[in-house]
């Protein structure tokens, strides 16, 4: 195998998150996804009510669900089913479902420390937004990462106010500027969600997105399709005034186009995300997620580029 990029021990040409984990741990890592039972201040009429548009009713924690078992007992059931496929594999726990950080700095330290105890956690993310995260709450957690890496991923899904407006993100591109720029001088690590295809956004917008978050003092970015969920108030709208989805083919050239504006050393955690079938209404080719990141490794390979080969 001839591969040019320097960040993998596959044929990617991007930096993957298995190389990371194998590099930085030696080993397989799994994340074992948790439901703390957070909500969001865009739910709770703290800054707005019903969530993100294209968002349902778990959360984007479908595969977690709405989970009434204690913390352990989910990490427990968790654990026996990523052993049963990767025996060896070490793990994370990953605070998956809504904001994990919106709440009393008590309820944090009360989710937070049992896993910071076990042995068998090398780490734990927790997912969140930029707003919701005071600096109280950074200076613990960056306390916690003395003990264990400690991953924060924020989502943010674009940079264009006027799209994060529309789908009721109730924050501004600023703002996740201003608390990413806050949590660089930490020992925290960054992770940022950037979604394509959201409404009436063009591939020039989506582009510009990759591209200047790819300037910013991250480590690692989530790239995602948008899917339509049965129920959501998106899949409402879409059933009033349908709006493009972006094909397979459209959403590969798009992905490896911004792949190459991103910088080398930014480890790309997912190139597609997960979707419930059953509550999936579209688009239905995400399902295949084996078929878009091999699409995606062919189409770099044939064009013979690597991630971050046109970033400035």
């Amino acid at each position: 195998m001839n591969n040019p990029f320097p960040y993998s021990l596959d044929n990617k040409r991007y930096h993957t998150w298995n190389y990371y984990l194998k590099t930085h741990y030696g080993t397989k890592v799994c994340k074992v996804p948790l439901n703390a039972g957070f909500t969001c201040p865009n739910r709770d009429g703290s800054k707005s009510t019903g969530g993100c548009t294209f968002c349902s009713s778990l959360g984007s924690g479908e595969f977690q669900g709405a989970s009434k078992a204690s913390l352990m007992e989910q990490f427990e059931h968790g654990a026996q089913i990523m052993h049963r496929k990767w025996p060896d594999a070490q793990l994370m726990a990953y605070f998956q479902s809504y904001t994990n950080t919106y709440g009393p700095l008590e309820k944090i330290k009360e989710c937070v420390e049992p896993f910071l105890e076990r042995e068998d956690v090398i780490g734990i993310c927790i997912a969140t937004r930029s707003d919701c995260l005071p600096s109280e709450v950074i200076d613990y957690l960056n306390k916690c990462a003395d003990i264990k890496d400690i991953w924060i991923e924020l989502g943010l899904q674009t940079i264009h106010d006027y799209t994060s407006e529309r789908i009721n993100r109730a924050h501004t591109y600023e703002q996740f500027k201003e608390k990413v720029q806050e949590l660089k001088d930490t020992k925290l690590k960054i992770c940022v969600h950037l979604m394509n295809s959201l409404p009436y956004e063009t591939e020039e917008m989506m582009l510009q997105t990759a591209k200047e978050v790819g300037k910013l003092p991250i480590h690692a970015l989530k790239i995602h399709m948008l899917h339509l969920i049965k129920g959501t108030k998106m899949y409402q709208q879409h059933q009033k005034a349908p709006f493009d989805l972006l094909t397979q083919e459209q959403y590969v050239q798009l992905v490896v186009k911004q792949l190459r504006l991103i910088p080398p050393h930014i480890i790309i955690q997912r190139l597609t995300g997960d979707g419930m079938k059953d509550s999936l209404a579209a688009p239905l080719w995400t399902l295949n997620k084996t078929q878009v990141t091999n699409d995606i490794d062919k189409l770099m390979a044939k064009l013979n580029v690597m991630q971050g080969d046109l970033y400035e």
